[in-house]
């Protein structure tokens, strides 16, 4: 089956979508082709604002829901004729949306405690632009089962990276960063993963407001200055970081009000130094989560890394550095495009979904229960 999936990240710099076809019964996935669909610079400033609570009205949450629904619909029919597919060949389209909130901790209302989560980017639309049965909304069944819903990725991992001999933490860096522990020969109940805290979100945010640029590309910025031991160990203390998991985060703990707060120190530290200080902590913030709540239980072999901070050097030489002498791999690897996993997951989710087949993994995000993810909207048919 030809299954798209579609992914905007906490960085909000555009669409990630892939091709894929995947085998009988989900067991096998293979990337037919992935690209990427800038947002215009406009549109990612007005989600950053969204989903750090700058004030939006209620009408321009309407509006981006639809606007975002039309440009994952385009960015849908554009990855299939980059590949020369016809439309009508793809059954299925996964689509994760653009998360503009996500509050996993609960906050008692009454007799009720309140866990919530909102992604946009209407699935409505997505189906009928293109005719596609489109899968979306993951997140929201596992928060209301009672977990973190997120991080979602695991449930590829395990398909994509276990290994009979190995155990393996598999550290996505993308807005925010995630481990997911994989023991060798181990089962998909068995399987353990959380968020860090960070991943290119701060160094994005540094960026553009000390640059003028949408990334620090290559880590050439931070290659130029040197780490403020201080403001690292400062940085460490946030409580994310040190906190046991299940757990997850977003732009509400690191995004526009660490920012700015990093912004106010930019008197004492040069624009380099800044950038630098920051690569460390998202390597070292990694670093801490995998010493302290996986190798001192659990045995591990080596590190496989991918996502967008994966093209960063700065922080893969500190992470490899921090994490010796375990190896620290690429997914590049391990035969995998690191920029495509995350959208390759949502193909893969959206296939299980609609053979109502759970992928709620209670072990990773402290669900009560294992569930079907996701909220199918229907083409005239589908499967």
């Amino acid at each position: 089956m030809k299954v798209i999936g579609l992914m905007s990240g906490t960085s909000c710099d555009g669409i990630d979508a892939a091709l894929v076809e995947i085998g009988p019964k989900g067991r096998s996935t293979h990337l037919i082709h992935f690209a990427i669909f800038p947002y215009p610079k406009k549109l990612q400033r007005e989600l950053i604002d969204l989903a750090t609570g700058f004030p939006q009205s209620v009408a321009t949450v309407c509006h981006l829901n639809f606007y975002l629904g039309e440009r994952f619909a385009e960015a849908a029919i554009q990855i299939c004729r980059q590949a020369h597919i016809p439309l009508a060949q793809i059954k299925l389209i996964g689509s994760h949306g653009q998360t503009v909130h996500h509050l996993p901790t609960p906050k008692k209302e009454g007799t009720w405690s309140v866990r919530s989560t909102l992604q946009i980017g209407e699935p409505s639309v997505i189906a009928e632009r293109t005719g596609i049965t489109t899968v979306a909304d993951f997140r929201p069944r596992d928060i209301a089962a009672g977990g973190e819903g997120a991080p979602l990725t695991p449930f590829f991992h395990f398909h994509q990276f276990s290994h009979p001999q190995k155990s393996r933490a598999i550290v996505n860096i993308g807005g925010i960063s995630n481990v997911t522990y994989l023991a060798a020969c181990g089962t998909l109940q068995e399987v353990r993963a959380f968020d860090t805290g960070p991943g290119n979100m701060v160094i994005d945010g540094l960026a553009y407001a000390l640059a003028h640029k949408r990334m620090d590309r290559d880590g050439k910025i931070a290659r130029a200055g040197a780490v403020h031991s201080p403001l690292l160990s400062e940085l460490m203390r946030h409580p994310f970081i040190r906190k046991p998991p299940p757990k997850s985060t977003g732009r509400e703990a690191f995004g526009r009000t660490l920012i700015e707060s990093l912004c106010r120190k930019k008197k004492n530290l040069s624009t380099p130094d800044l950038m630098a200080t920051i690569a460390a902590f998202t390597a070292e913030s990694i670093t801490y989560n995998i010493k302290k709540f996986i190798m001192e239980k659990n045995p591990l072999d080596e590190i496989v890394v991918g996502g967008g901070g994966v093209r960063n050097p700065v922080v893969m030489q500190r992470l490899a550095e921090s994490l010796a002498p375990l190896p620290v791999r690429s997914f590049e690897v391990l035969g995998c495009d690191s920029r495509a996993i995350e959208a390759i997951t949502f193909a893969l989710l959206a296939y299980y979904t609609a053979h109502g087949m759970p992928t709620g993994m209670p072990s990773v995000t402290g669900a009560q229960r294992s569930t079907v993810l996701g909220k199918i909207v229907p083409a005239a048919s589908y499967l």
